[in-house]
C-alpha cells in the first residue's frame, strides 16, 4: 500500500511554544496555501484519513472535497503526541531538569505527566495495522510531524521499542504542508 503522508499547514501558535494534542487552529492564509500547494499533487478517488485536530481535520476536509476523495476518515490514533501540562507552553518555562529527565529516557518519560513516546508508537502502529488490512492501493493521511516521523519508522519493520527510539531521535525536518510517499 502507498501512503501519502501530509503534514498540516502552520498553526497559529507563537514560536518556541509547547504544542502537541493541544488543538490549534491555522490561519486562513496558511490553509489556503497549503491546500493549493497539495490539489495537483494527490491523487483523487482514494481514501483519506486524518487526525481529528482542528489543523489537520480542516485541511483534510479541504482536499476530500477538492480531490475528492472516496472517503473521509478522523481517528485519534493519528494526534500528536501529549505534553501533558507542557502544553502551550514556552519551551523555556519548562524546567530544564524535566527536559533533561526526557533527554535521557525518549522512549518511556512522559513529558508534563503526559504521553510517552512508546505509547504514541502503539497507537500510531495500531493504526497502520488496521490500514494495511484494507484493500486500498493508495490512502492519503494528514496528520502531524510526530506521527509522521512513526509512520516513516515504522516502515524499518523494527520492534516498536526500537522504532519509538528511532523516531523520536530524529531531525524534525517536515515543513508544514509537505507530502512524504511511503510505500508498506
Amino acid at each position: 500500500m502507498r501512503l501519502i503522508l501530509v503534514r498540516h499547514p502552520a498553526p497559529q501558535v507563537t514560536s518556541g511554544t509547547c504544542y502537541g494534542r493541544s488543538d490549534v487552529a491555522v490561519a486562513p492564509h496558511e490553509m489556503a496555501k497549503v491546500r493549493a500547494s497539495l490539489q495537483a499533487t494527490l491523487p483523487a478517488g482514494v481514501p483519506l484519513y486524518a487526525s481529528p485536530l482542528h489543523r489537520c481535520a480542516e485541511l483534510a476536509a479541504a482536499l476530500a472535497h477538492d480531490l475528492p476523495a472516496s472517503a473521509l476518515h478522523f481517528d485519534m490514533r493519528l494526534a500528536e503526541m501529549d505534553f501533558g501540562a507542557w502544553e502551550m507552553q514556552p519551551w523555556h518555562a519548562i524546567a530544564r531538569a524535566e527536559i533533561d529527565a526526557w533527554a535521557a529516557d525518549m522512549v518511556h518519560y512522559r513529558p508534563g505527566g503526559g504521553e510517552h513516546v512508546l505509547a504514541m508508537t502503539i497507537r500510531v502502529d495500531a493504526f497502520l495495522q488496521d490500514l494495511l488490512r484494507e484493500p486500498h492501493a493508495t490512502a492519503v493521511v494528514v496528520c502531524h510531524a510526530g506521527t509522521i516521523r512513526l509512520l516513516c519508522a515504522l516502515q524499518a519493520g523494527l520492534p516498536l521499542e526500537e522504532t519509538a527510539l528511532l523516531a523520536a531521535s530524529s531531525a524534525h525536518k517536515i515543513a508544514y504542508g509537505a507530502a512524504i510517499r511511503l510505500d508498506f
